[in-house]
């Protein structure tokens, strides 16, 4: 970082805007940007969420969206190449003129600015199915390139079926239905033959794409080197990972909103997410090129064929090094306002629920529970409570639960940490979450680790609600009776687990491992 605050720009390669940096993909791509020697940009609604991101110093970010021809074509300035990595799938039943709409203003702001290549990755289609009959999904997914390709500007659209990645979606419901039903009652997509592609491969190809010559301006089939149905790669996976058989019963009654539902009680991935992914899977989606080798070519070893795409995967979830997953990116229509400051916020009724405690333990002691909340340690609380919460919030088509955490030990801001994300981080301090279930209204988390003025610890717990309309008055009065088993449990039984951390602390001036 520079005295200004800016990222360096010392590297003499193409500039290059990536969309969609703190998502599954952009997350991954702009660190291989930088390897390949590119001057990155990041175009961010929330510049914030990409603070903690190890590459984040290495990188100018740009406040703005696709949707907003102002931001668009100020983050194209003197662009070389522009990724564009985001889609409006779970915005709403519009959701195909939004991603319309954005990749309209994308490719006009490409044009305007002079850029060289505009790189897209969309779906694989299947073949001889006309468009107006895909999924919403992949519709949309195909027009965007169709869209990006007459901008006048040359591109690359790749198109890729499932990707094999630890974190992916379809990773994730792949592994969950995998090991938690030995004995699988399934729709009868899992029949449809799907050519896999390791998310290495796409990345690798997605940085390719920058050096296409300019006469190349096309879409690319983006595939491993096997054809397998659904069924072959949940018994494979079984193999890989070193469980047992897996029996597989199809049903073909149920329907892509059925077995959505039916993905989303079993697996972390919630329906919204989960349909889409479902009703692409009711056609044969496999690669009829790979003319990509032509300009990409295929270093010793790649493509990666499943198996060792899937121990990959599953390497880095045992090794806790997931550096970007499926819910990395904002849950859609995801409350953005900013938490109301206090005393003098004028925005309406903030209800607050506060908690604090001495606690017998040094404040690094406590701050190691604060961190590491969530996920598999759980809340602190009552248990049931919180369960019973989560599968409401699945009953209601929200996130649930179950979404868990990026990393066991530590946090970073967009995280998300079960059915909240992470919107601040002071390490050591302060930990403030959102909350992404489905509410009448907006709520936040916080927990902070301090020194009394007694030198001692003090723990400090502050949950907030802003309601929206009637509903929300009554819902924090409904619930507010049970606060203190919930609230003051949890802030209990962290000074609890703090006080019984025997994990060494550093000495001043020692770095913290």
């Amino acid at each position: 970082m520079n005295a200004d605050g800016e990222a360096d720009d010392r590297r003499a390669g193409p500039r290059s805007l990536v969309t969609g940096a703190s998502g599954y993909i952009g997350g991954r791509l702009v660190p291989e940007l930088l390897a390949a020697g590119h001057r990155v940009r990041c175009l961010a609604r929330s510049p914030g969420k990409l603070r903690d991101h190890p590459w984040a110093g290495e990188v100018e970010v740009v406040r703005g969206d696709v949707t907003d021809e102002v931001s668009t074509a100020t983050a194209m300035r003197d662009v070389d190449v522009a990724y564009y990595l985001v889609h409006a799938l779970g915005t709403g039943r519009d959701f195909e003129d939004t991603d319309r709409r954005a990749a309209r203003i994308f490719a006009a702001a490409a044009r305007a600015a002079g850029v060289r290549r505009v790189v897209y990755l969309g779906g694989l289609t299947p073949a001889g199915i006309p468009e107006v009959e895909l999924s919403p999904h992949l519709r949309s997914r195909a027009e965007v390139g169709h869209i990006l390709l007459d901008s006048g500007v040359p591109t690359t659209v790749l198109r890729a079926a499932v990707i094999i990645g630890s974190g992916s979606a379809s990773f994730e419901m792949l592994r969950y239905l995998t090991e938690r039903l030995p004995v699988m009652v399934t729709p009868s997509w899992v029949h449809t033959r799907i050519q896999p592609v390791a998310v290495r491969d796409v990345l690798r190809a997605l940085v390719g794409s920058a050096e296409m010559p300019r006469e190349v301006s096309r879409a690319f089939d983006l595939g491993g080197p096997e054809v397998l149905t659904y069924r072959d790669m949940m018994v494979r996976y079984a193999r890989v990972a070193g469980l047992g058989r897996r029996f597989v019963v199809p049903v073909p009654v149920l329907t892509p909103g059925l077995s959505s539902h039916w993905v989303g009680l079993v697996t972390p991935v919630p329906a919204s997410i989960a349909r889409p992914l479902a009703e692409s899977l009711r056609h044969e989606v496999v690669c009829r090129e790979h003319d990509i080798a032509r300009y990409v070519p295929d270093p010793p070893g790649h493509p990666l064929g499943f198996d060792e795409a899937v121990r990959l995967a599953l390497q880095r979830v045992r090794d806790a090094q997931v550096t970007t997953r499926w819910s990395s990116a904002a849950v859609p229509g995801a409350p953005s306002d900013p938490l109301p400051t206090d005393p003098d916020w004028a925005g309406g009724s903030l209800y607050t629920d506060r908690r604090e405690l001495t606690v017998p333990a040094s404040p690094e002691a406590l701050w190691r529970v604060i961190e590491g909340i969530g996920g598999e340690n759980g809340w602190y609380s009552f248990p049931l409570a919180w369960a019973a919460r989560g599968w409401l919030d699945r009953l209601a088509g929200g996130v649930g639960l179950r979404r868990g955490r990026r990393d066991a030990h530590r946090l970073r801001v967009g995280d998300s940490l079960d059915f909240w994300r992470v919107e601040e981080i002071e390490p050591g301090r302060l930990l403030r979450l959102r909350a992404e279930m489905r509410l009448p209204g907006l709520a936040w988390l916080e927990m902070y680790a301090e020194r009394d003025d007694d030198g001692g610890t003090r723990y400090r717990q502050r949950a907030l609600f802003h309601p929206r309309g009637l509903l929300g008055h009554a819902y924090w009065w409904g619930v507010s009776p049970f606060h203190a088993l919930v609230f003051g449990g949890m802030a209990r039984n962290i000074a609890r687990a703090a006080a019984a951390d025997r994990t060494p602390t550093a000495s001043a001036g020692e770095p913290t491992p």
